[in-house]
């Protein structure tokens, strides 16, 4: 079989699977797909789907957008510093899971609003309604209640405003 062009993909999988200290029939079971499809994939003989390198990398806790791109599937250039970004909120260790996906969605919240749509969906447990405006709801989850002034996501007030001296 001849290699596919899918650029790096194979070699940054596989450092990316050594790097986690697993081995190859390990990330298989984690991901869900066969052992010998994920070795042709690494060895740049396949071209594996959206959902496939989703699955992949959430297995090796790294970025699907960072896979999507070096496969081939997001533009390079004009996705590079979206992918930048998330990669860097989700590789900070000191954020916690729910904090990384908050922080992802607020992103993803500003890119819309400025015109920038966003074809790839974040996976999350997390259910937070944030108020562009005032940034309202960012304690959504977290069992605080929202800081006095500020808006829930249908518009109503959330408790009393301070009033100007």
């Amino acid at each position: 079989m001849a290699s596919l062009n899918v650029g790096n993909l194979g070699e940054y999988l596989r450092e990316q699977r050594r790097n986690a200290q697993l081995s190859l029939r390990q990330l298989a079971d984690a991901a869900g797909v066969s052992n010998p499809y994920l070795s042709q994939i690494e060895r740049g003989l396949r071209k594996p789907s959206a959902e496939v390198l989703q699955q992949v990398a959430k297995a090796l806790r790294i970025s699907a957008e960072t896979l999507y791109v070096r496969a081939g599937i997001l533009d390079a250039e004009r996705d590079r510093d979206e992918v930048e970004t998330r990669a860097v909120i989700l590789a900070d260790p000191t954020l916690n899971e729910r904090q990384k996906q908050v922080l992802l969605q607020i992103y993803e919240s500003f890119r819309k609003e400025n015109g920038f749509e966003i074809e790839i969906e974040i996976e999350s447990d997390v259910d937070v309604d944030v108020d562009l405006g005032t940034g309202a709801g960012l304690a959504a989850d977290s069992g605080e209640a929202p800081a006095p002034g500020s808006r829930t996501a249908d518009g109503d007030d959330a408790g009393p405003r301070p009033t100007a001296s």
